[in-house]
């Protein structure tokens, strides 16, 4: 069982282990219930993971450019 420390502003800190199973992450909904003499918590959406980058994100409407394009043949002798 792990224990925590309630903040000033009433704040606590999930620990690790209990958001690495129940999922919970940055953007997590959860809600609170009180249940005869004690509190539950219970995860109500939990949203997509980030991708790590954004490569392939963006589509562009413009034909793609050939990889051995020059822009120095574009310049008139």
């Amino acid at each position: 069982m792990d224990t925590t420390t309630v903040t000033s502003k009433g704040q606590v800190t999930i620990p690790q282990s209990l958001r690495k199973q129940m999922g919970i992450r940055q953007g997590s909904k959860v809600e609170f219930v009180f249940v005869e003499d004690h509190v539950e918590m219970r995860v109500i959406h939990t949203p997509q993971p980030t991708p790590i980058s954004g490569f392939g994100m963006l589509k562009s409407k413009r034909p793609a450019v050939p990889v051995d394009f020059d822009p120095a043949s574009l310049m008139a002798p």
